[in-house]
């Protein structure tokens, strides 16, 4: 509403895959028909797509597609397609030369960046197809995560690379003990609640870290549940 007690309305955001639904991707047809809404409403289009490659691995949809209806898109180098840094803003031209000004103003800038374009453009051309790897992955460790007591999947299958679970009070422990334990033997998990866990597949894990990563994770709980006898 026109109201001056609240902000006016410019800009819609989406995520592509949505972090927190489980790396969910978002179709073509949706974002296309979010676009339609902010285009009878005058408003603008972001697509903050940090993993839209796992998007269109997992959907089987060109990602020109996907991005197509947005006015501005973001996607990140460094998750699934293994650069060491970097994300990238697309948009229009003019769009592009107004956020280059806007980060002089800011003082962001980099030189000496052709190295980092270089590592880009490797992602870019060789890791792409190979993200339907961690997908599997992350459908047999879910699998595998399901059969431990204590473990509720929030998704039985996975929808890209991420997982989320909760940990049922019969686990015994909460998340962040549960990160300890298994820091201990050397995995690395993501609490984003006191029962709520995160866990992303990427291309350093293989098969063979998924078996010690199974065998933390049942020693963690085996032993939260020693204590409590």
């Amino acid at each position: 509403a026109d109201d001056v007690h609240h902000p006016r309305t410019r800009l819609i955001c989406l995520e592509n895959t949505h972090n927190r639904k489980g790396g969910e991707p978002l179709s073509g047809a949706y974002t296309a028909a979010v676009s339609e809404i902010a285009t009878r409403r005058g408003l603008k289009l972001h697509l903050d797509g940090a993993r839209i490659f796992n998007a269109s691995v997992a959907l089987g949809e060109d990602v020109r597609r996907l991005t197509a209806p947005a006015d501005s898109v973001s996607f990140c180098l460094s998750k699934g397609l293994g650069a060491p840094v970097g994300s990238l803003l697309c948009g229009s031209g003019a769009f592009i030369r107004g956020a280059r000004r806007i980060r002089k103003q800011l003082g962001g800038g980099m030189r000496q960046a052709g190295v980092i374009a270089a590592a880009g453009i490797v992602a870019l051309t060789t890791m792409v197809d190979r993200l339907a790897d961690d997908h599997r992955r992350a459908r047999r460790l879910a699998s595998s995560l399901a059969a431990l007591p204590g473990i509720v999947l929030e998704a039985e299958r996975p929808a890209s690379n991420m997982i989320f679970f909760q940990l049922h009070e019969s686990a015994g422990l909460e998340a962040a003990q549960l990160e300890d334990g298994l820091r201990a033997r050397d995995v690395l998990i993501h609490p984003v609640g006191h029962r709520r866990v995160r866990l992303v597949l990427h291309h350093d894990i293989d098969d063979e870290d998924l078996e010690r990563a199974l065998e933390a994770f049942s020693e963690a709980l085996g032993a939260s549940g020693r204590r409590r006898s």
